[in-house]
């Protein structure tokens, strides 16, 4: 209205507020509570503008990633973000493309679950030049401006050797390594090492055979523990292996020696792995509530998408390049037969599959 009338001769024009209390004098305070919520409303629809995070899995046939994803998925839709996810099926190549993938269907924020830690460099350095924040979920790679999020896998390295070494103080060790491209086998074999030096010096523990597994895959673990078994006539005592998939492989191969029931170890918390706990032939599995890390994952996710610094985010530079990166490490928990409850009350396994084919008179959680 004020545009039209400023087109009228000079004379003829009446001030805007003037006619309009002709018209109706309530009009004014009307017109003013209207534009005042549209503009309100224009600028909730501006600010609403749907953050997208966009997870890349390396191979999300795994047990454990289920757990991530449900909970990552709960904390984004809290916030209203959207989840969108792409399964790489252990292949670098394919991960790459699968991030580009991402980033065209609109992710602002990328969670990576890397194959490998330096061929997933040219992806975080596509999305850093397009200015998406990148997470490095449970596994290290290095960059500028990376936020990584994981448990302390030297302190799960630690705790894996600690429950073995207090069951199986002395006699022959076999050391079964996660995948060679993941910088998490290395920080884990650090632990373990740190553990076992002492005995190792001492002549009390001596490690008979020590392999690193392609993809942390339970049927390469078994072919490197049947050759590791082979090789020493058998006469392995026990077995500190460091993912529980993997750790079932070596089961299945001491298994078929007669060997069941010797000292293994493992992480994650897999339900197969704390039935094999409780079951007495594997010894501890290092649970790291990965319900935690994906809720952690994914808060930081929103606040990265919003422009905010990382709650509880510090700064970090003992990966293998020293690049300082932002970086939230989470508590892990061992658990061996004499903890098994803890499981249980936190609602992680339900007491049917945790016992499954157990006699309760010998494990207290099952009774």
């Amino acid at each position: 209205m004020h545009l039209a009338l400023t087109s009228w001769p000079l004379a003829m024009r009446i001030p805007t507020q003037r006619l309009t209390q002709a018209i109706h004098p309530e009009t004014p305070m009307k017109l003013k509570h209207t534009l005042t919520a549209l503009a309100l409303g224009l600028s909730a629809a501006t600010s609403f503008a749907q953050l997208v995070v966009g997870v890349s899995y390396d191979a999300f046939q795994e047990e454990r990633w289920k757990t991530d994803e449900a909970a990552i998925k709960a904390e984004l839709a809290k916030s209203g973000a959207k989840y969108i996810m792409s399964d790489a099926g252990a292949s670098s190549e394919k991960q790459l493309a699968d991030i580009d993938g991402l980033i065209a269907k609109g992710a602002k924020v990328l969670i990576i679950l890397g194959k490998d830690k330096d061929a997933i460099l040219p992806a975080v350095n596509k999305a850093a030049q397009q200015k998406i924040p990148v997470i490095a979920y449970d596994r290290l790679f290095e960059a500028p401006g990376v936020t990584y999020i994981t448990f302390d896998n030297k302190e799960v390295g630690r705790m894996t050797a600690r429950a073995i070494l207090a069951v199986k103080p002395k006699g022959n060790y076999a050391i079964i390594k996660g995948d060679p491209g993941d910088a998490n086998a290395n920080f884990l074999r650090e632990g373990q090492g740190e553990v076992l030096a002492a005995a190792i010096k001492s002549g009390d523990v001596k490690i008979v055979g020590e392999e690193f597994t392609s993809g942390w895959n339970p049927q390469n673990a078994q072919k490197n523990m049947e050759q590791i078994l082979t090789k020493n006539g058998n006469k392995v005592d026990a077995v500190v292996a460091q993912n529980d998939g993997m750790a079932g492989g070596v089961v299945a191969a001491l298994t078929a020696k007669g060997l069941q029931g010797i000292p293994v170890s493992g992480q994650d918390g897999d339900h197969a792995a704390l039935n094999r706990v409780a079951l007495g032939t594997q010894t501890v599995s290092v649970w790291k509530n990965s319900a935690d890390l994906g809720t952690a994952a994914a808060k930081a996710a929103v606040e990265l998408g919003a422009g905010k610094p990382v709650t509880g985010a510090t700064d970090w530079a003992g990966g293998e390049k020293k690049v300082s990166l932002k970086s939230i490490f989470l508590k892990p928990i061992p658990v061996t037969k004499a903890n098994l409850d803890v499981v249980l009350k936190a609602g992680y396994i339900k007491k049917e599959a945790l016992c499954k084919g157990v006699d309760a008179s010998k494990v207290a959680v099952c009774k």
